[in-house]
């Protein structure tokens, strides 16, 4: 179920739209300074703690992220070890603070994804981008756990602004 808002730019709200055949756009408002949203989709340690929608029952069992323009990851996750999936491919585009572009070359077909981070005051605007090769390449690959995820990521956000503000 996705949420709508007129304003994506001023709201909390999760907006997933479809904008072609071959693409969708997920726009999020974080509560929390662009350095901070963009160490929780760099660092793994932070992106463990957030990327796998708990209602599926999954967790992230290993993540390797070299978050630079030519590195690669690789994120295994499941609920053990015996029944486990991975996504991994290559960072196109890192721009610190503004801009991570990766493929997803874990099947024939997989997206390029596009995550921008846009300052608003003390808040984040958070574009993400899914551009795929082909119309029932999306189809196959549409997942809808972003809302989810999102939510993950703003209480992961809200502990990390909490503990920054006891020391």
């Amino acid at each position: 179920m996705n949420e709508q808002n007129s304003d994506p730019g001023m709201r909390s709200g999760t907006v997933t739209e479809r904008k072609s055949d071959r693409e969708i756009v997920v726009t999020r408002t974080f509560d929390g300074p662009v350095r901070i949203v963009f160490e929780a989709w760099s660092k793994p340690e932070l992106f463990m703690q957030w990327w796998a929608p708990k209602s599926m029952g999954m967790r992230i069992l290993s993540c390797e992220m070299d978050v630079r323009t030519g590195g690669q990851y690789r994120i295994e996750f499941g609920k053990d070890a015996s029944d486990s999936m991975a996504f991994f491919g290559t960072y196109i585009e890192v721009v610190p603070d503004s801009r991570i572009v990766w493929t997803n070359e874990e099947e024939e077909g997989g997206a390029v994804t596009t995550v921008t981070f846009e300052e608003k005051g003390d808040k984040t605007l958070l574009i993400y981008s899914e551009l795929y090769p082909s119309k029932e390449a999306l189809d196959a690959g549409m997942g809808g756990g972003m809302p989810e995820q999102f939510e993950q990521l703003d209480e992961l956000l809200a502990s990390l602004g909490a503990s920054a503000g006891r020391n």
